[in-house]
């Protein structure tokens, strides 16, 4: 069941990436929608990961997670190095939860 279910979003991924190739010429947009989407991937990406970073198993995943995550976002945003960045937010989460924040 789980290699079926593996086939067919492959199945379905590389079948939309043949029909962008395909249809790139053949379908004109908008000029407002070749604007909009690359921000509305922009907003999805940002939107998965604030899901991801704020909930475990359909609700709140505590508050030692998310600001893990803000730690690793103000150091992406001052450009320390990845690993840095890795370290200091795993870190940050395992100490709270260590301190006993959920």
């Amino acid at each position: 069941m789980l290699i079926a279910v593996i086939l067919a979003l492959a199945t379905g991924t590389y079948g939309f990436r043949v029909a962008g190739v395909l249809l790139r010429d053949r379908l004109e947009l908008p000029e407002w929608s070749r604007h909009l989407l690359p921000v509305a991937a922009a907003a999805l990406l940002a939107a998965l990961a604030a899901t991801a970073a704020l909930t475990e198993a359909g609700g709140f995943a505590g508050y030692a997670r998310p600001a893990g995550v803000l730690v690793g976002l103000v150091l992406a945003w001052r450009r320390a190095p990845f690993v840095l960045i890795v370290v200091a937010a795993a870190g940050t989460t395992a100490l709270l939860r260590l301190l006993g924040v959920a």
